[in-house]
C-alpha cells in the first residue's frame, strides 16, 4: 500500500481509539446495575442471507453489512439509497444531484467506471435481479418507504452471485406482520423538493400484505435538473401450511421526465456549481424512465432436512434519452444518432434446493442451484434534430435486435467441523451469450448482426475461527469475472458501426482477511483487509457527448483496509464508524484516446496511475438518541479524499467535508403514531463535487453536490 493509503488507515484507527476513549458512557460498569445506573444496551444479531441461508453474520468469513428500513428512513428524504449507504465501509455511494442518471456506486472499486448506470456490482430487490445478465444493473424502482432491509457483501464471496459481482447489495421488501396497519408521509425541502408516500402492510390469517406508493418532485439543485418521479410497491404472502410459503412481488416506477444539466468543466464547477452545461440547454438533454416487473417464489420444505425453493421473474424497462451530440458528426451516414430509444423486457428462474445434514459430527448446510437470466433489448438510434431544431426525436440512425443470456450453476458449503472452526466453500459456472440482429442496413451501412459469448468458473473458499464467543477471525480467497455490458457494447472504437464484440471480460482474484469482535458495552468492530487483482480489465476508451467506447488494459490491483464500529448505550444512544483506506491502481501501462475520431489510441496511461472515480480514503461517523417516542435527534459526518476524474490522473475532484444535523418527535395517541422531523445536510455550506464522471472527454467530469439544503417531514400511521 502507498504511503498515503497507509498514513490514511493509521487515521481511521486512531479515529476508532480516540472515539471509543471519549465515549466511556457506552463502557458499563461490570456488574449489578442500580436503578440509577441503566445498563449498557446490547446489540441484536445481525441475520443476513448472503450466503443464502439465514446466518448470523458474525459466523461468516466475510464482510457483510446490513442496514434496517427504519434506519434507511429516520429523518431522510426517502428519495435514494445513496442517503444511508455511507455507513458501510468499502462501498462509496455519491450523490449525483441528476436523476436522469442512474446511482453512482461502487465496492471496493468495482463499478467506478460507470458514467451510467451500476456495473460490477450485483443488485437484487427482493431476490429478483436489478443486474441484467449483462452486467448493467439499475436500482431507481425502489421504494424506501416499505423496505425492511438491506444487505450489502464486499469481498471473495460475491463472485458466487456471478457476472460482474465485485461486491452485492440486495433490498428486501419488509415482511408482513401484525394487524393491518394504514401510513402516509410527506417531506419538503430545499430546491422545491416535495414527497409524499403511503404504505399499508398487515396479515389476514395466512394472507400478508405490504404495499406503499410514493411520488418525488423537485426543481433540481443545478440549472435544468427538475425531475418528477413515481413508485410502486407491492409485496404479497401466502403460507398455506406450515411446510410452504408463496410470495408474490411486483414494482413499478415512472420517470416523466428527468431533466439532465451534465457533467461541468473545472472552470465551470469552480465558478458556478449550479449551472448546467450550455449543450445541455440546447440540446434539452433529458430522459423519459417506464419500468414494471414482477415475481412469485414459492419455498416448500420437503422434509426437516430438505428445502427447495423456486423463482419466477419478468419485467419491462422502456427509456428515451437525449443526448448533447453535436449535430455535424451526425451527417455521416454511418453515425448512430444523438438520440437513444431502448426497450428492454427480461426475465429468468432460479431453483434452488437447500439440504442441512451433518458430517463428522459437524453441522452441514448444503445450497445447490440453477439460475436463467434473459434480456431482450430493441435499441434504436435517432438524429437529435429536425430542420435546425435541436433536442427532438428526428430520422432513424441506428435499430438492432439484442439478446443476452445467462445461465448459472451454483454449489455452497458450510460446515462446522468444531464449536472453534467453520468452513465455507462455493463454486460457480457461468456462461453468458450475446447476440445482436442489425435491423438497419441501409446504404452503405453494412448488416453488422454478431454474437459472442463468455465463460468461467469461479471457486470461493473461507474459513472461520472463533478465538472466544466475542472474536472471530477469518481469511477468505475467491475468482471474480466481468463481462462487458451491452452499453460498453454498443460502439465500436474506430468510428465504423454495429457492436464492439472484440470486448474480452475482465478476470479478478480476491483474497480477504478479517476480525469480527463483540466488545459487550463497547459495541461491536468489524476490521478486513484486502487485495484483489483484475486481468484483462474493462477500461475506457474514448468518451465525448455521451458516447463511450472501451477496450481490454492490462492488470490493475485494488487493496486497502476497512473497518466499521457500532455501539449502543442507555438503549436508545448509538454511535457508528465507518471507515476505508484503499489504493486502486493500474499496474500495467496502456494508451487511450485523447480524443476523438481515434482511429489509433495515442494517450499513455503509465503504470501505477490511479484508478478514476475511486477514492483513496473515506470515512463516516454519526451519533443518533432515537427512543421509539418522543425527543430524537442525531448528526452525522462524511469525509472524502480526493477523487481522480480520468485515467491519466491530470485532475482530481478535491476532497471534502460534510456535516448534518437532525431532530424531531414521535407521540403515541391511542391507534395513532404521529411524527415530524427537520433536517439540514452539508450544514457547513462545502462546496464539493457530489460525484464525478470519469474519462469524460469533453472535460465535463464533475457533478456538483448540493450546498446547504434543508428538509422538513410529517408522518401518521394508524393500526386498525
Amino acid at each position: 500500500m502507498s504511503r498515503s493509503g497507509v498514513a490514511a488507515a493509521h487515521v481511521a484507527l486512531l479515529l476508532v481509539g480516540s472515539t471509543l476513549a471519549a465515549d466511556a458512557a457506552f463502557a458499563q460498569p461490570v456488574g449489578p446495575s442500580s436503578p440509577d445506573t441503566p445498563a449498557a444496551a446490547v446489540l441484536p444479531p445481525i441475520v443476513v442471507t448472503a450466503t443464502r441461508t439465514e446466518s448470523d453474520a458474525f459466523e461468516l468469513p466475510a464482510s457483510i453489512d446490513r442496514i434496517d428500513g427504519a434506519d434507511l428512513r429516520r429523518s431522510r428524504a426517502q428519495v435514494s439509497l445513496t442517503e444511508s449507504l455511507s455507513a458501510i465501509p468499502g462501498l462509496q455511494a455519491r450523490e449525483r444531484q441528476n436523476y436522469a442518471q442512474d446511482l453512482q456506486i461502487s465496492i471496493r472499486g468495482f463499478g467506478a467506471r460507470s458514467t451510467f448506470g451500476i456495473r460490477g456490482v450485483r443488485l437484487y430487490v427482493d431476490e429478483i435481479p436489478a443486474t441484467q445478465p449483462d452486467g448493467q444493473g439499475q436500482i431507481t424502482h425502489v421504494d424506501l418507504g416499505t423496505v425492511g432491509h438491506v444487505e450489502v457483501l464486499r469481498g471473495p464471496f460475491s463472485a458466487l452471485y456471478g457476472n460482474s459481482s465485485g461486491g452485492v447489495i440486495q433490498v428486501f421488501t419488509e415482511t408482513p406482520a401484525g394487524r393491518p396497519r394504514l401510513s402516509v408521509g410527506a417531506a419538503a425541502g430545499s430546491d422545491g423538493m416535495l414527497r409524499v408516500s403511503t404504505q399499508a402492510t398487515g396479515t389476514e390469517g395466512s394472507l400478508g400484505y405490504v404495499v406503499g406508493a410514493s411520488r418525488f418532485r423537485t426543481d433540481g439543485h443545478r440549472e435544468h435538473s427538475a425531475a418528477d418521479r413515481r413508485l410502486g410497491n407491492a409485496k404479497l404472502t401466502w403460507q398455506p401450511d406450515p411446510s410452504s410459503r408463496w410470495t408474490v412481488v411486483a414494482n413499478s416506477v415512472d420517470l416523466p421526465r428527468a431533466q439532465d444539466p451534465l457533467g461541468l468543466k473545472r472552470a465551470q464547477f469552480d465558478a458556478a456549481p449550479r449551472s448546467a452545461d450550455p449543450a445541455a440547454i440546447a440540446f434539452d438533454t433529458r430522459k423519459t424512465l417506464h419500468q414494471t416487473q414482477g415475481g412469485i417464489i414459492h419455498e416448500r420444505r420437503l422434509s426437516p432436512e430438505h428445502s427447495l425453493r423456486a423463482l419466477l421473474y419478468t419485467g419491462r424497462r422502456g427509456i428515451s434519452q437525449a443526448q448533447a451530440i453535436p449535430v455535424d458528426p451526425q451527417e455521416n451516414p454511418l453515425h448512430p444518432g444523438g438520440w437513444i430509444a431502448l426497450d428492454r423486457r427480461y426475465g429468468g428462474a432460479d431453483l434452488r434446493w437447500t439440504w442441512r445434514t451433518r458430517w463428522l459430527d459437524g453441522p452441514l448446510d448444503v445450497v445447490g442451484g440453477l439460475a436463467r437470466d434473459t434480456l431482450n433489448e430493441h435499441r434504436r438510434g435517432f438524429r437529435n434534430s429536425i430542420d435546425g431544431t435541436l433536442g427532438v426525436q428526428g430520422p432513424l440512425r441506428r435499430d438492432e435486435h439484442n439478446r443476452v443470456t445467462s445461465t448459472d450453476q451454483y454449489l455452497q458449503l458450510a460446515w462446522r467441523p468444531t464449536e472453534a472452526w467453520s468452513l465455507h466453500a462455493g463454486v460457480r459456472q457461468s456462461r453468458v451469450q450475446f447476440k445482436s440482429q442489425d435491423a438497419y442496413v441501409v446504404g452503405n451501412n453494412p448488416d453488422d448482426s454478431g454474437g459472442t459469448q463468455y465463460r468461467a468458473t469461479l471457486p470461493v473458499l473461507g474459513a472461520l475461527y472463533a478465538l472466544d464467543e466475542s472474536v472471530h477471525l477469518y481469511v477468505t480467497a475467491g475468482r471474480g469475472f466481468e463481462t462487458p455490458t451491452l452499453n460498453e457494447l454498443a460502439y465500436r472504437p474506430n468510428g465504423a458501426t454495429g457492436m464492439n464484440l472484440a470486448l474480452q471480460s475482465a478476470r479478478s482474484h480476491s483474497v480477504e482477511a478479517g476480525i469480527k469482535a463483540r466488545l459487550g458495552a463497547w459495541g461491536d468492530l468489524n476490521l478486513a483487509a484486502f487485495r484483489t487483482r483484475s486481468d484483462r480489465e474493462i477500461v475506457t476508451l474514448s468518451n465525448t457527448g455521451g458516447r463511450a467506447t472501451f477496450q481490454n488494459a492490462g492488470a490493475t490491483e485494488r487493496r486497502g483496509l476497512e473497518l466499521a464500529w457500532t455501539a449502543s448505550a442507555w438503549q436508545h444512544l448509538r454511535a457508528d464508524l465507518a471507515a476505508t483506506a484503499m489504493d486502486a491502481i493500474y499496474r500495467d501501462a496502456f494508451s487511450s484516446c485523447a480524443g476523438t475520431p481515434c482511429p489509433t489510441p495515442n494517450l499513455n496511461i503509465p503504470a501505477g496511475n490511479r484508478i478514476p472515480g475511486v477514492a483513496r480514503g473515506a470515512a463516516f461517523a454519526a451519533v443518533a438518541w432515537a427512543p421509539p417516542t418522543g425527543w430524537r435527534g442525531g448528526l452525522e459526518a462524511r469525509y472524502l479524499t480526493g477523487v481522480p476524474v480520468n485515467d491519466a490522473n491530470t485532475d482530481a475532484a478535491p476532497a471534502y467535508t460534510t456535516v448534518a444535523a437532525h431532530g424531531g418527535y414521535v407521540m403515541q395517541m391511542g391507534a395513532w403514531e404521529l411524527g415530524g422531523f427537520a433536517r439540514v445536510d452539508n450544514l457547513l455550506d462545502r462546496h464539493h463535487a457530489g460525484s464525478v464522471i470519469v474519462n469524460e472527454g469533453n472535460g465535463r467530469h464533475f457533478e456538483p453536490g448540493a450546498g446547504r439544503t434543508w428538509l422538513v417531514g410529517l408522518s401518521a400511521s394508524v393500526g386498525f
